[in-house]
């Protein structure tokens, strides 16, 4: 059955029609029109996250909207389900429709001039700060599952997205930096842990093409991610798209004094989880893409270069 196909039973049980897809990568998205409006289909990848975890997102989603942040809100379809299980097996399900254009493009210089660079990373802070902060005044269900972006699933035996250290397509010398990074990472994220530090739901994938501006108001999309983790390594994730734009450090006190209007950012922590995302996304490509893709190298020099800074 072709994705179209798929797209279209699954909208059927939101009575509505499939507009056009958007993109296939981790999960195929879809513009779907439904009759309360626009909306975004997605189909999930099959054996990435479970029934349960998924559903746990979706709650998430729904809860945060409730409460006035700014993503978008799971809609149940019309028997009442969040989520809905394809003849095929592959999981389906639809979130409001936000509006906006993406923040930026991976591998591109941000679009827009530098003070609304800085203007728009201190909204985005502030959205940051304002889905933890939601977070924490929520209380989960005590089925709510989602995978652990700790100490372990950033730096153990069996990263979450994979042992970057190990990646095929790094030289010598960049596999000896990317072990020391991962030694590094261990010390510093585990001297946060045992400082108190701040740790709970977290998006864990803000990067620019999940970031929405809309004349100015920013919204975050795609929580397929996300999971228990570090408070931080939000901040991090976003900054490491930005580590060759030539006002980084603007930006990254940018985004950090966004997000300390209300919750606590440590330049060094958001260093060391800056860190932390740069080699979890070489870990990431190793398995997912082409031997012969050029994001490999790209991917492992960044996180070599991001090492040799905060490792200095």
């Amino acid at each position: 059955m072709t994705l179209y196909a798929l797209a279209a039973e699954a909208v059927s049980h939101w009575d509505g029609e499939v507009t056009r897809i958007l993109r296939n990568r981790e999960n195929a998205v879809f513009e779907v029109l439904l009759p309360s409006g626009r909306a975004a289909l997605r189909l999930h990848r099959m054996g990435y996250q479970d029934d349960a975890a998924i559903r746990s997102e979706l709650w998430w989603c729904a809860a945060l909207a409730r409460a006035g942040v700014a993503v978008p809100a799971a809609l149940p379809s019309r028997l009442g389900d969040f989520l809905v299980k394809l003849s095929g097996g592959r999981n389906a399900s639809i979130l409001g429709w936000m509006d906006g254009e993406a923040f930026g493009e991976a591998g591109k210089p941000l679009p827009c001039a530098p003070e609304d660079r800085l203007n728009r990373h201190y909204a985005l802070g502030a959205l940051l700060a304002d889905v933890h902060t939601a977070t924490d005044r929520l209380t989960l269900p005590a089925d709510f599952t989602r995978p652990r972006w700790d100490i372990d699933g950033l730096v153990g035996e069996t990263p979450f997205w994979g042992r970057f250290w190990e990646h095929p397509a790094a030289d010598p010398r960049q596999a000896e930096t990317l072990c020391r990074a991962r030694d590094f990472l261990r010390d510093q994220i585990s001297d946060h842990q045992e400082n108190g530090g701040d740790f709970g739901p977290i998006h864990a994938d803000v990067l620019r093409e999940n970031i929405l501006v809309n004349k100015g108001a920013l919204s975050l999309i795609d929580f397929d991610d996300s999971g228990f983790g570090f408070r931080l390594y939000d901040l991090g994730t976003a900054l490491s798209q930005n580590l060759y734009e030539p006002d980084y450090p603007q930006i990254r006190d940018a985004l950090m004094a966004g997000y300390g209007q209300t919750r606590p950012a440590n330049r060094q922590m958001v260093e060391v989880f800056t860190l932390a995302r740069t080699c979890a996304s070489v870990g990431w490509a190793a398995p997912r893409l082409a031997q012969d893709d050029p994001i490999h190298v790209s991917h492992i020099a960044r996180a070599v270069m991001c090492a040799e800074w905060v490792m200095a």
